[in-house]
């Protein structure tokens, strides 16, 4: 079902005394935002998630993990499996963000099993997608962002796909500050639209919800969430301080 979404990732930062602040300041305002038409989604480093699933109901906003194991259990120090954060009561998980792509040599296989293990576990995967410079300058970012959806998340049915979000991430506006214009970023998200409706059909294409993952802030997100294609945002750096991530919380 096609939402308007706003989710935060937090990424590597903040301490436990910090990321307590941080929910604060985000949390208790949103209890007076009317948000019938928005979902917020808080995706803090997990090992504080209970902190965030404990108040998550009563201030608007659900929680997401930033990553998962595609095993379902066993010897894997260090991993945490889908159903480990279905325990916690996690409801999103990101999946195949451009960092995990290019720190941690994440491959296309890999990230298809831990889309099925998510779905396994009733968690909807936010599946990230983009391009680098050097493709969008080769004009080789379509094929890019093709290849990925399709070996990412086509090998679902149209039922499963519909507890699937989309981020269309172009890898050379992330943490740089720079953006891709209005009519690139609604350009990309219409292409990765038609996909879903040549693969499966324009209904299941109309549901999806796509955001866009790109240095959004406080001061582009109501023009960027005003493009047709485009769903609401991935927000990184901006999601960190709480006063520009509840405005952009407000862009719609």
């Amino acid at each position: 079902m096609r939402r308007n979404i706003v989710a935060g990732n937090w990424k590597m930062n903040k301490t436990f005394e910090e990321a307590d602040e941080l929910l604060f300041n985000i949390a208790e305002p949103l209890q007076n935002l009317d948000l019938d038409k928005t979902e917020v989604i808080l995706c803090p480093p997990v090992l504080y998630a209970e902190m965030f699933t404990d108040i998550a109901i009563e201030n608007n906003f659900s929680v997401g993990a930033q990553n998962c194991s595609n095993h379902s259990l066993g010897a894997y120090t260090g991993e945490i499996s889908a159903a480990m954060l279905k325990s916690m009561d996690i409801e999103y998980c990101l999946v195949g963000h451009s960092e995990r792509r290019k720190f941690f040599n994440e491959d296309s296989k890999m990230l298809a099993e831990k889309v099925d293990q998510l779905l396994e576990n009733e968690i909807s995967p936010i599946f990230c997608c983009g391009e680098v410079l050097e493709d969008r300058e080769s004009n080789n970012h379509f094929d890019i962002v093709g290849k990925q959806i399709f070996e990412g998340i086509f090998h679902l049915t149209a039922e499963e796909l519909d507890n699937v979000v989309v981020a269309y991430e172009p890898v050379w506006a992330i943490g740089t500050g720079k953006t891709a214009s209005p009519d690139q970023a609604q350009e990309m998200h219409a292409f990765i639209r038609n996909l879903i409706a040549k693969k499966y059909n324009q209904e299941v294409a109309d549901d999806m919800t796509i955001l866009y993952g790109g240095s959004c802030n406080a001061k582009n997100a109501k023009e960027l969430f005003a493009l047709k294609d485009v769903d609401g945002g991935l927000i990184g750096g901006a999601s960190l301080v709480a006063e520009d991530f509840l405005k952009i919380v407000q862009s719609f």
